[in-house]
């Protein structure tokens, strides 16, 4: 089925029921009413021409909406970052894929300082724009069995159609855009759901970005597909006002990276996370003390996952009465991880790093327009993570980083996020580390460690030299207070590569 079909019978299901509490607008929307409400956006997008359409609103209730009127519509919706650079990156995919009109909001461009781009529509001037017709016409239509509304949609389309185009981080290289099908998608939230025991009785705090996968399919389709109540708060980085509302609100499911966890630990008082039942960290490595703080403070477990956009998101996770701390968890059901020499290509014994592969509906159509990045990245139907690991004897999966973030030094190769897990278990608390590499003359590279705040080098050295090869070693520690991140949540180390490169060029 479709995804916006789902919605469709979602909302036909639960009527009155809450589909979005929009805790930034204040904003209650029952599914009635956003059925409605998005039969009324549709109306209007169909104006702007067929193909894609950009979406570009805070996690909202507006954005939820946006997102499916678009495939209401018969467009595709391209998701675009606010994060930073927002005006670079509506003009950058807007040239990508070729499509003019992006849908955002004023109120928005005022926060984030952002101009106006040739193309864009407000939501405001929408909404403005209402006659009485368009909310008795949509009313009307909402009132119908859920198999005549969907057969008056404009494209009926096929569940490998691209759902959505959301590009990756661009913290290596240019952003590339990822088309995921509805099949991608709705695969993704069924097997997710399913070691989870997810159901229309949950409540998801809603707060990542939806133009991130890991926000758009937990946090927006999952809710959609189950049809349970969608708690929205724009700013997952109010560390302090998302665990007041999961408090208020009484989610039971909350999603996020390491970095706004260790926001929410410092933040949240005790008793503030007595709701919660599924608590997962992804899109970045989740250190040990930060496992330990939640059980110790909230009594609450932290699973650990593991995915990429790619990917839908979702490739293994852990969970209950499968869950092996430092791990990635084991493979969802109906996804297939194998483990490759990435010199060889042969299938690797477990407990053997190699490169990671994924196989199943969970993997994208492809990169848009892009045609040689795609051949290189799925073959045969696996695709090529990227990534460096290796499954245990029990099928848990465990990450070894990105084979970017592998130097060979000596013949050696020498795992970056190796280095960083030693290092960080000698830091005090609240001092992070990234640990990165540098083009060097003479040995080809060295290894540099990005601390928060100043440490005693000799004493960390010291029990470093127990943990690691000498090889591994970093050469020297930068300190730099505020370590550049990307809208996720997650380290940006291109930047904090470009950053250490031009201090230690001021050095010389």
């Amino acid at each position: 089925m479709l995804l916006h079909y789902h919605f469709v019978h979602s909302a036909k299901k639960e009527g009155k029921r809450s589909a979005f509490i929009d805790r930034s607008t204040g904003r209650t929307i029952s599914w009635s009413k956003a059925l409605i409400a998005s039969l009324i956006l549709a109306r209007k997008f169909r104006s702007y021409g067929e193909g894609f359409i950009g979406i570009m609103v805070p996690t909202s209730a507006g954005c939820g909406l946006s997102i499916l009127a678009a495939l209401i519509s018969g467009r595709t919706p391209v998701m675009i970052n606010y994060s930073t650079g927002a005006e670079a990156n509506v003009k950058y995919a807007q040239r990508k894929c070729g499509f003019r009109t992006v849908i955002t909001s004023k109120k928005l461009l005022e926060k984030i300082n952002c101009s106006h781009v040739k193309g864009m529509v407000y939501l405001e001037d929408l909404m403005e724009q209402l006659g009485s017709w368009d909310k008795v016409r949509a009313a009307l239509i909402s009132k119908l069995p859920a198999s005549l509304i969907t057969r008056r949609f404009a494209e009926k389309g096929e569940p490998d159609d691209n759902a959505v185009v959301l590009f990756t981080s661009g913290s290596e290289k240019d952003p590339k855009a990822v088309q995921l099908t509805h099949r991608n998608i709705t695969s993704n939230v069924e097997n997710f759901s399913k070691v989870f025991q997810i159901s229309e009785d949950d409540r998801m705090m809603a707060n990542l970005p939806l133009f991130h996968v890991f926000g758009l399919t937990v946090n927006f389709w999952t809710p959609i597909i189950h049809g349970m109540t969608m708690v929205t708060y724009a700013n997952p980085t109010e560390y302090q006002s998302v665990a007041q509302v999961i408090k208020e609100e009484e989610t039971t499911i909350l999603v996020s990276t390491p970095s706004f966890f260790h926001g929410y630990l410092r933040k949240s008082k005790e008793g503030d996370f007595k709701s919660l039942r599924v608590v997962v960290a992804g899109a970045d490595k989740c250190p040990d003390q930060l496992r330990q703080g939640y059980l110790k403070k909230h009594g609450i477990t932290v699973f650990e996952g593991y995915g990429a956009t790619e990917t839908s998101p979702v490739v293994s996770v852990n969970y209950p009465g499968f869950n092996r701390p430092g791990s990635v968890g084991k493979p969802l059901p109906n996804v297939e991880i194998r483990i490759e020499n990435y010199e060889t290509g042969e299938v690797c014994e477990p407990g053997e790093v190699g490169r990671i592969l994924v196989r199943g509906a969970l993997v994208m159509k492809g990169y848009f327009d892009d045609l040689e990045e795609t051949a290189m990245r799925i073959r045969h139907g696996w695709y090529d993570t990227g990534d460096m690991g290796y499954l245990d004897d029990g099928g848990f999966l465990w990450h070894a980083g990105r084979l970017k973030r592998f130097v060979k030094i000596g013949g050696e190769m020498v795992s970056l996020v190796q280095v960083e897990d030693r290092i960080e278990k000698h830091l005090p608390d609240g001092v992070d580390c990234c640990v990165v590499e540098i083009p060097d003359v003479k040995k080809g590279a060295k290894i540099i460690a990005v601390i928060t705040a100043e440490v005693d080098e000799k004493a960390l050295r010291k029990k470093l030299a127990d943990d690691l090869p000498n090889i591994a070693l970093p050469s020297q520690f930068v300190v730099m207070e505020k370590m550049p991140e990307m809208g996720s949540g997650k380290i940006d180390f291109r930047s904090v590569t470009n950053q250490v490169q031009d201090r230690l060029l001021d050095d010389m």
